[in-house]
């Protein structure tokens, strides 16, 4: 069908009166003042116009990484070539240029004619040391219009969705815009990163807002995720005060955004996209907004840019909430729809489902075609009682984690303490210890009908000494579980029928079995994880050859790093604003942090902090305050590292159980403290602090405003181990708030 009028041009029915009053001040006003765009990044802004609009994936543009109106060549690849034969042409025409810049810096008389071209790209007052600057700088972009073109159709199916939810939430409608920068407003889209679906969630952060598992993952639903999208966007928002800062707090993290703001003194974005110096802040980050920009610029102008397009009509789709755990088989034959039809429509549900290794979850919102929507009840009761179960199946291993007992982990799946020892070998219930994968005995989930027509086979057995399957754990890397099991990336691929070496779900069983005649990978040094935040080490200026990080060369390397921009992203965007750096000798209290925390990051006893502080015993180590560290047993780099892994893993575990669906501005009432706030309304004091990171909590009292987030648990089938009714609290016990008593430690 022909494109509809531009989106600018375009009055939504839905009001957004219902979703204005949950916002924080200042975001249901937005205009188009909103996403200004500067002279001083028109330059930019128009490299990615001609990048989105103007250059293929079959070409790319050799130019400077920091100032994009310096383009030294667009660089054409000849039909067939291989991505081999493609980096090699890159990687010649950039060695040219790098060698034409460093001659050019001696100020020679005899200049050629491509060497007097490539000088009038700079002012005439530039200078030698400048021009050898130069030769470090220059990098390849490859196109992207013939991608940029599918996602503006492809956008059709779901662009209403996106509005409407926008308008609900009060966001301005550029948003809408977002998906062409993310994914090309594709659903299926899934990064070397690990960012999966059209909004691009890294998995940490689409925990808070959605189900992230191996069943479920609303990453990939274009409802689900554009909802938590706009969650993430109104926050970082009300966070940094700004759309631009906050468009770019979702590429950078808004705590990185957080302390780009601090030390530049501004929130102006000209200013902080050319001064601020940061190692994880680097080319994907400084045109993230400049590219939004340019994709705004795009939508609401198609004709001009791609003349009359053909768009995919929108999704009719409807929804059918689920009574029961149900084998798709099942649901199948009941709602007499194919299997792929189900799967396009329902691309949150992970492989074990369709493969037949779990049930569709009960409660689950299934998608079925428009067309069966009024017969689709009727059909669902038709499900034989046999097909109906009341649990889940469940894995054949569970993994420990941090604060879970032995007794908790067999209470949750129905099996005695005892039996559940012997089957691991073991005899101490203290040997349970977090991060440990225990074997669980075969289940028969019970159907709605009761024991007697129970069903499912059982599992195949977990990791063990010997055992020849292995169970994927949150964080595994496929190339790490090959060189410990002695296998090559290839051999564990091909032998687990495996096509994308990304894409592992935690609780995915791999045949590790070592084939006769495989060889086994030379063992290397483990690679640090990748870190979600930066610090104010990494905040010091750094100067990066453009040949550090890899360029792709093709539209299936493209599609691999990333959809709309550049391969990876710097920081693995985060939602929490907490600062956990060093400043000096000194760090701000945060959250679930006590001095006990603090002596085990420095390796240094608690007294001793209590002494450089001068902080009585019993006291309260207050949010919000800044304390003394002493150094002198590790550095500034290892005790943020250390910080930061416990924060992530608390985080974690809490977004394992619960998610945030919303939030409200609370006003503080007479009797009313920080403490019996979180405990009231499940929010642990960490996530009420990230919320309100501006927020001075030592001084909180009657008639103070702040944001408080709305958590639910996630459905019991998430997590076997942490039912819905479980209280949310974190493992590691919290410090009380300012005025509250503490113990003298922990």
């Amino acid at each position: 069908m022909p494109r509809a009028a531009p989106r600018s041009r375009r009055c939504l029915a839905v009001t957004a009166l219902l979703g204005l009053a949950l916002l924080p001040a200042g975001i249901a006003g937005a205009a188009a003042s909103d996403f200004p765009r500067p002279p001083q990044l028109d330059a930019d802004v128009q490299f990615w116009e001609r990048i989105y609009s103007k250059v293929t994936t079959q070409a790319g543009l050799l130019h400077d990484d920091r100032y994009l109106d310096v383009v030294y060549e667009e660089l054409a690849f000849a039909p067939g070539l291989s991505p081999r034969e493609r980096a090699d042409l890159v990687d010649a025409a950039r060695t040219k240029y790098e060698r034409m810049l460093r001659r050019l810096a001696t100020s020679p008389d005899d200049l050629s004619d491509d060497e007097q071209r490539v000088l009038k790209l700079f002012p005439p007052s530039v200078g030698g040391a400048a021009l050898r600057e130069a030769a470090d700088h220059v990098r390849f972009q490859l196109g992207q219009a013939d991608r940029f073109k599918e996602g503006l159709m492809r956008a059709g199916a779901w662009e209403r969705h996106v509005e409407e939810t926008l308008q609900k939430q009060g966001l301005p409608p550029e948003l809408s815009a977002l998906p062409h920068v993310e994914s090309s407003f594709n659903p299926r889209a899934y990064s070397k990163v690990g960012a999966a679906g059209m909004w691009q969630f890294m998995r940490s952060t689409g925990r808070r807002w959605m189900r992230v598992d191996n069943v479920v993952d609303e990453r990939l639903d274009p409802y689900k995720s554009t909802v938590a999208a706009a969650q993430f966007l109104g926050i970082n928002y009300s966070i940094l005060g700004t759309w631009p800062l906050a468009l770019t707090a979702y590429n950078h993290g808004v705590g990185g955004m957080r302390r780009a703001k601090e030390l530049m003194g501004t929130d102006d974005i000209v200013t902080i996209l050319r001064s601020y110096q940061s190692r994880s802040f680097g080319f994907a980050s400084r045109n993230f907004y400049v590219s939004f920009l340019a994709a705004l610029e795009i939508d609401r102008d198609v004709d001009r840019f791609f003349g009359r397009l053909e768009r995919l009509p929108p999704d009719t789709s409807r929804t059918l909430r689920l009574p029961h755990y149900i084998p798709v088989t099942a649901l199948e034959r009941a709602l007499g729809t194919d299997r792929e039809t189900l799967r396009s429509l329902n691309l949150a549900l992970m492989d074990p489902v369709w493969s037949g290794q779990r049930f569709v979850p009960r409660g689950f919102e299934l998608r079925i075609p428009a067309a069966g929507t009024k017969e689709a009840d009727r059909a669902l009761a038709a499900v034989t009682s046999g097909e109906r179960f009341n649990d889940q199946k469940r894995d054949a291993a569970h993994r420990v984690r941090r604060g879970e007992t032995l007794e908790r982990i067999a209470t949750a799946y129905g099996v005695h303490p005892a039996e559940l020892l012997a089957l691991n070998g073991l005899t101490d219930p203290k040997a349970v210890k977090a991060g440990m994968t225990l074997k669980l005995p075969p289940q028969q989930p019970i159907s709605a009908a009761g024991p007697a027509a129970m069903a499912a086979a059982p599992m195949q057995p977990a990791e063990s000494a010997g055992a020849e399957v292995y169970v994927v754990r949150s964080g595994d890397v496929l190339s790490e579980i090959a060189r410990r099991f002695g296998l090559s990336e290839a051999a564990l691929m091909s032998q687990n029928a495996i096509t994308d070496h990304n894409f592992l779900f935690e609780g995915q069983e791999l045949n590790v079995a070592k084939v006769p005649g495989t060889i086994a990978p030379a063992a290397r040094p483990a690679e640090p994880a990748v870190r979600e935040e930066t610090t104010a080490e990494e905040s010091r200026p750094a100067v990066e050859s453009a040949r550090a990080k890899p360029q792709p060369v093709s539209r299936e390397q493209a599609a691999e790093y990333g959809p709309g921009l550049v391969p990876g992203i710097e920081s693995a965007a985060s939602a929490d604003p907490s600062d956990y750096s060093v400043a000096g000798d000194t760090a701000i209290v945060q959250g679930a942090e006590t001095l006990g925390h603090f002596a085990d990051w420095l390796s240094v006893s608690a007294s001793r902090l209590r002494a450089l502080n001068q902080i009585p015993p019993g006291s309260v180590l207050a949010l919000g305050r800044r304390i003394r560290l002493d150094l002198s047993r590790v550095d500034a780099a290892t005790f943020e590292e250390r910080r930061a892994r416990f924060h992530h893993e608390l985080q974690d575990e809490f977004f394992q159980r619960f998610k945030i669906v919303g939030h409200d501005r609370h006003r503080m009432k007479s009797g009313e403290s920080l403490w019996t706030l979180t405990h009231r309304t499940n929010v642990p004091v960490w996530l009420l602090r990230q919320y309100n990171p501006e927020t001075d909590f030592t001084t909180v009292r009657v008639g103070t405003e702040i944001v408080l987030p709305k958590v639910e648990s996630v459905a019991a089938s998430a997590s076997p181990a942490a039912p819905a009714t479980a209280p949310a609290r974190p493992a590691a016990k919290e410090p009380p708030a300012a005025g509250a008593p503490q113990g003298p430690d922990r």
